[in-house]
């Protein structure tokens, strides 16, 4: 096997994917390294590679929801093995000694390490990894159609786990795109009474299929006004500015208002409504490698999996634009096809 890593990378802002080979180095003794053969596109890719959020380091290689083999492990590695299926989300490492990592919330680690910042993804033959971030797959899922759950499914899943959500709670799902359509979903099997907002009134049945016992049309806003006072939970998955004081309407007394999509305008609420009914506004990141865990356990039971396109991974571009035109349903996925 080749000591370089061979990859899809963007050489500058607004350029093409072109095939950009790397050497890794000496494997670290807390590392494993993965072969993949199968890695999500995920909006957090998109926005890396047009530098939306300021941090994108050029050449630039995506990639963060991997599922393949472990091919290596450091010398410190002991709860792996080569030959293993694993995944790898957002998060490639933790420093697993300060208060949030000791705590269990390794993702709320002030020094954790992105996949793809200042680092390569994987969009690539090989990636690298903590050992505690590459999360073995349960034989019960499809490797397929995995990737996803390490990031997009992740982010929803967490906030059920975190917020302490009950199958008695009602929870309202904004937006039925890559996250929402598995909120729904896991929502729905969690027990809770299921509520998909959505701009688009060709998404309604589908959101139906995925979970919702209701539809509302979030551009509506005698629909929105009509379900006041009803929602434990709210989460939304878009990055767009909403009419977030009729959402906080929405919410029941205690109700908490959640946002896991990267909106970019402030989100300005009144703070009287949220005094009165003790109503929250929050947000979060993805999970911890426990979290996940949990979410890919109920996943195998549950039958739960994304519903993807797949692309090989030699037609990036392809997929890339496809993904921006907003043509996607409702996760893409490559299959690596690079030369052996």
């Amino acid at each position: 096997m080749s000591k370089q890593i061979r990859a899809y990378a963007l050489n500058k802002q607004g350029g093409k994917f072109e095939r950009f080979d790397f050497e890794p180095g000496p494997l670290g003794a807390d590392r494993v390294e993965v072969a993949v053969q199968y890695c999500g596109i995920c909006h957090s890719d998109l926005s890396m590679a047009k530098n939306e959020w300021g941090m994108t380091a050029y050449p630039f290689v995506p990639g963060h929801e991997i599922v393949g083999k472990i091919t290596a492990v450091g010398d410190s590695v002991t709860t792996l093995k080569p030959g293993q299926t694993v995944g790898v989300g957002w998060y490639a490492g933790s420093c697993l000694h300060c208060r949030q990592c000791m705590s269990g919330d390794h993702n709320l680690c002030l020094t954790a390490e992105s996949t793809i910042i200042g680092r390569h993804g994987g969009f690539a033959d090989r990636i690298r990894c903590q050992a505690a971030w590459a999360l073995p797959l349960p034989a019960e899922l499809d490797a397929t159609k995995a990737g996803p759950l390490f990031c997009g499914g992740i982010t929803v899943f967490n906030p059920l786990v975190q917020f302490d959500i009950r199958p008695t709670d009602r929870v309202g799902v904004i937006g039925i795109g890559g996250l929402g359509h598995l909120a729904l979903m896991f929502a729905r099997a969690w027990g809770c009474d299921v509520v998909a907002f959505t701009s688009s009134d060709s998404k309604r049945d589908e959101a139906m299929k995925f979970g919702a016992h209701r539809v509302i049309n979030s551009r509506n806003d005698a629909e929105l006004t009509a379900a006041r006072g009803s929602f434990d939970l709210i989460l939304n998955t878009t990055n767009a500015s909403l009419n977030w004081p009729l959402y906080l309407e929405c919410l029941a007394p205690r109700g908490r208002l959640h946002t896991v999509g990267a909106v970019a305008e402030p989100i300005s609420l009144a703070a009287f409504p949220m005094i009165v009914g003790q109503k929250s506004l929050s947000g979060s990141p993805l999970g911890s490698p426990v979290t996940t865990a949990k979410m890919l356990e109920f996943c195998a039971r549950h039958k739960i999996a994304p519903v993807t396109e797949t692309f090989p991974m030699s037609k990036i571009n392809e997929a890339f634009a496809h993904l921006e035109a907003g043509k996607a349903r409702y996760r893409i996925v490559l299959t690596n096809d690079l030369p052996a």
